[in-house]
């Protein structure tokens, strides 16, 4: 049996080469991403209880449709090939600097030199600054203090990692990522 999901791409506003994601795909992808959430969280498995978590899972998709939460900031469907190289650089680079805060706190001198920086970022949405500040948020050893439009102040731990954030890298991976839509 095959699904016609024809009526669920908006064509309106997408060239004739770009299809975009239009809001009937949108809702039942989060749906489908409900739903599988309730169903690991669940632990049960009768087909009652699957039934009710498919049309709960619907429902609030819906919901959140209505409530314009459903949106392309809100479920980022658009984003999905650059999270597979994304997720796994951040998930490295946290790494890295758990090791490099976790040598800093078990000297016994603890040689850390705090440090306030400030950095530019160049994403083009408000959704990919917050990438970027959580990004940076998430790495240990820095934490952003303060984001004023595309600037972001950010508490450093040792001064090596504000020079990092200096250099750029970060910065040009989300922007990396953000151009996958």
């Amino acid at each position: 049996m095959a699904i016609c999901l024809d009526a669920f791409v908006d064509r309106r506003s997408a060239p004739v080469a770009a299809v975009t994601w239009g809001w009937g795909m949108r809702v039942v992808s989060l749906a489908g991403f409900l739903f599988a959430f309730w169903l690991a969280l669940s632990g049960h498995y009768t087909l009652l209880l699957i039934a009710a978590g498919a049309v709960c899972a619907m429902l609030c998709a819906l919901v959140g449709r209505h409530m314009r939460v459903a949106d392309h900031e809100g479920h980022p469907i658009h984003l999905w090939r650059g999270t597979l190289t994304y997720y796994p650089w951040l998930v490295w680079e946290i790494a890295k600097s758990a090791w490099a805060v976790t040598k800093v706190i078990l000297h016994p001198r603890l040689p850390i030199s705090p440090t306030m920086t400030v950095v530019r970022a160049g994403q083009r949405s408000t959704a990919g600054v917050a990438t970027y500040a959580n990004s940076i948020t998430l790495t240990p050893g820095t934490i952003t203090v303060g984001v004023s439009g595309n600037t972001l102040t950010v508490h450093a731990l040792m001064r090596e990692g504000a020079i990092d954030l200096e250099g750029g890298g970060m910065d040009s991976r989300v922007t990396r990522f953000e151009a996958t839509a």
